[in-house]
């Protein structure tokens, strides 16, 4: 990526579509993905969307998920304010969740005998 590349959009369209523009390499097609974006071919282009009619709160949540992956990649991304999640909502799939942790201090159990 060079600093002149243009910027990620994700917008949520008149129609009610999330949409993402802009400058669209291989790594940043995989992090799309990854957010459950759809790539669909046009005459012209790529259609990029995110799957319609799973609900405002899914598509806010998975297009703000995309926009951190890609900022943390530092990709300049600009997300459409109405696709952030509310306060105290999580940021996506996963996202602020703590994997689990192994109890490494607790004491092996015993076999029993028979």
């Amino acid at each position: 990526m060079t600093p002149d590349t243009e910027q990620i959009r994700i917008r949520r369209e008149e129609g009610g579509e999330v949409e993402v523009t802009g400058s669209i390499d291989a790594f940043a097609s995989d992090v799309l993905r990854r957010a459950g974006f759809r790539f669909e071919p046009t005459l012209r282009s790529v259609w990029i969307r995110l799957p319609f009619d799973l609900g405002r709160d899914w598509e806010n949540e998975h297009a703000t998920w995309a926009t951190e992956m890609l900022t943390a990649a530092r990709y300049p991304v600009d997300l459409d304010p109405d696709l952030r999640p509310r306060a105290g909502e999580s940021a996506g799939p996963g996202v602020g969740a703590r994997p689990p942790t192994l109890n490494t201090h607790a004491a092996p159990s015993r076999p029993s005998r028979h």
